[in-house]
């Protein structure tokens, strides 16, 4: 066989071995899904009562349950539900003290039985403390001695790992545990009616904090100021000689009727097209040469939904309105770029 049809050989072997694993890890994720009971609401339970409480959910694991853990207690955190991490280990020296009255554990470990796990729930069991563990479940009918422990216990359900059976190295029991945990903190969040305002609140900085920004406070034109207002009976020319009044004005006029109601918007690239085609046409009524019933956004929108129409429609500028669909500003598309939430093609 030539070294070519070799290759494109072991490169499709390869490309069906990943699949496989995706498969596998997707399928564990499905069988989650149609294995959730009241042990799940119970959780929930706990957690909501621990939270309202004022307690903290701590999370702990060994090796890569650990790493799962830490993710799990970040995305409570960020629903605004108290959580940290806590080492097993360093648990029996010291960090023992983190824990108080009102809070409650969540403990990984795939087979229920890692010891410096079952060490710190036999303690917090003692000191009646809730636990919720998150295991594989129970093997040939035995329960292990994380979930003898627990006060009620959410089954993994894996069996064995993604890589054809020929791998150990944790992943498809992971992604199950992170399944669990992730589903957990949203149901929280839901039960508590957390909201994107709340979300917006614990995380001002980055992409998502600029995705969750009112749209208010992204505008630089605003009505009355530096963005041009025309109406609809006025010609091009007159229009324009208006907005060279402004200084540092957008590339657009919004268009209103009488009763000062968005009707159109007339942009710089329609006055080029406008010049090419006749340029008798700038003394005509702004009303035949605009764009005619323009998407908008009112002022309590977020930028997330400023950057979905534009990538929708294509909208350079998005006039954003009141209630009664009266101009108050307009958001350009470098407003966006400027804060990295879309890219300048």
């Amino acid at each position: 066989m030539p070294a070519t049809t070799k290759s494109a050989a072991k490169s499709a072997e390869e490309l069906a071995f990943i699949a496989r694993a995706f498969a596998h890890e997707s399928a564990a994720i499905a069988k989650l899904g149609d294995a959730v009971d009241n042990r799940y609401t119970q959780a929930v339970d706990l957690i909501v009562g621990c939270a309202d409480a004022g307690g903290t959910v701590i999370v702990s694991g060994l090796g890569k349950s650990g790493h799962i853990g830490a993710k799990i207690s970040a995305t409570m955190a960020s629903l605004g539900i108290t959580s940290h991490a806590v080492h097993p280990t360093e648990a029996a020296h010291g960090d023992l003290g983190r824990f108080r009255k009102n809070d409650l554990a969540i403990c990984l470990s795939h087979s229920g039985e890692t010891a410096e796990l079952i060490g710190l729930a036999s303690i917090l069991r003692q000191d009646k403390l809730p636990i919720i563990a998150i295991t594989r479940g129970a093997v040939n009918g035995k329960e292990s001695s994380l979930q003898r422990i627990a006060t009620v216990t959410l089954e993994a359900l894996v069996t064995d790992e993604a890589g054809d059976g020929d791998y150990l190295a944790p992943t498809t029991s992971t992604t199950a545990a992170l399944a669990i945990g992730d589903a957990l903190a949203l149901a929280v969040a839901r039960r508590r009616s957390f909201t994107n305002e709340d979300f917006h609140a614990r995380h001002p900085g980055g992409t998502l904090g600029s995705l969750l920004k009112p749209v208010s406070e992204l505008i630089r034109h605003h009505a009355g100021k530096n963005l041009p207002i025309a109406n609809e009976n006025a010609t091009v020319a007159h229009a324009l000689e208006e907005a060279s009044k402004v200084k540092r004005r957008p590339g657009a006029l919004l268009i209103t009727n009488g009763s000062g109601i968005l009707t159109g918007i007339f942009t710089d690239s329609d006055l080029r097209r406008l010049v090419l085609r006749n340029a008798d046409e700038l003394q005509c009524p702004l009303a035949s040469v605009m764009s005619k019933g323009p998407k908008t956004l009112t002022i309590d929108a977020l930028a997330s939904e400023a950057v979905a129409m534009f990538r929708e429609y294509r909208s350079d500028e998005i006039p954003i309105v009141d209630a009664a669909n009266k101009p108050i500003g307009l958001l350009d598309v470098q407003d966006l770029i400027a804060m990295k939430l879309v890219e300048d093609d």
